[in-house]
């Protein structure tokens, strides 16, 4: 079962290309934060900005960097239902854990088209996919009746990751979905008020930067020491909102993660770096958090 804090995690660029020496390291750093698991070649992977080989190439570097230490999901989906079986089908022979599965984006289809969708992905892999519902990147979101025919009637699906910024959403999918279906949130700022509805687990952003705080919160939630889950996202809450509010993701995430030396701040058009206000108010809250 897919529990606890799963890295969505930034993909370095060097002169174009990729830089592996920095991924194996930004690698390490999640492991040594105590993490579960990474999402490679997700959103904030810039997955709709790398080639097909590119795509690829990363989760081999992961598969081969985590070394069973962590669990990989990769980010497989794509708007293009034979894109997302072939991209799921290669990763699988690389050996990854699991496959990260977006809702198709700007094609807009029907809950029925969704269904048919994931389902054809799911009957061409054993990997167990996680589901990944994002309407604010995708426009349309899986709803809870949707999730729950998937659900039952493909035993590989065995998650849903909700980006939806609603914690009310949590009751909706419990209440539609087999008892214990794990769901994850897809905020940071949200994972308590997730996971006090029932949520199991977070695929965050912010964990590039500070893999402790955030699996330690979510560790609390799940060992039910709220009080403690609390404290830390009251500590952290400013950093997590700013990262996903001065730009869109993952452009400050990455901004940050340069900034503490890990890797260029290089990110693909039609993405573009911070400007100097936005960069500026990053670098005050590194600052803030001994970070930089």
């Amino acid at each position: 079962m897919f529990k606890g804090t799963f890295t969505a995690i930034v993909t370095p660029f060097k002169n174009g290309e990729i830089d592996e020496t920095a991924f194996r390291e930004l690698i390490d750093f999640q492991i040594e934060g105590g993490v579960e698991g990474i999402v490679p070649v997700g959103t904030t992977g810039e997955s709709p900005t790398v080639s097909r080989t590119e795509h690829l190439e990363i989760i081999r570097i992961a598969v081969e960097q985590a070394a069973g230490r962590i669990l990989v999901i990769a980010g497989t989906g794509a708007n293009a239902t034979a894109e997302a079986i072939h991209l799921t089908q290669e990763a699988e022979k690389l050996g990854v854990d699991g496959s990260l599965q977006v809702t198709p984006y700007y094609n807009k289809p029907s809950q029925e088209g969704l269904y048919q969708h994931f389902k054809k992905v799911a009957e061409c892999t054993k990997l167990p996919i996680m589901l990944y519902s994002v309407p604010g990147r995708s426009v349309v979101s899986i709803e809870p009746e949707t999730a729950a025919r998937l659900a039952n009637s493909c035993k590989n699906i065995s998650s849903i990751k909700e980006a939806g910024g609603d914690p009310g959403r949590v009751d909706a999918l419990k209440a539609a979905l087999p008892e214990g279906f794990p769901i994850l949130c897809g905020d940071d700022p949200l994972t308590v008020d997730f996971m006090k509805r029932g949520a199991v687990g977070l695929v965050s952003v912010a964990s590039n930067i500070i893999p402790r705080a955030i699996s330690d919160l979510v560790r609390a939630m799940n060992n039910g020491d709220v009080s403690s889950a609390e404290t830390i996202h009251n500590e952290f809450e400013p950093l997590m909102s700013t990262l996903m509010g001065v730009d869109t993701n993952p452009v400050p995430i990455k901004a940050a993660v340069s900034l503490m030396g890990m890797c260029e701040q290089e990110i693909r058009l039609p993405l573009v770096t911070l400007n100097k206000e936005n960069m500026a108010t990053v670098k005050e809250l590194l600052d803030q958090f001994r970070l930089y």
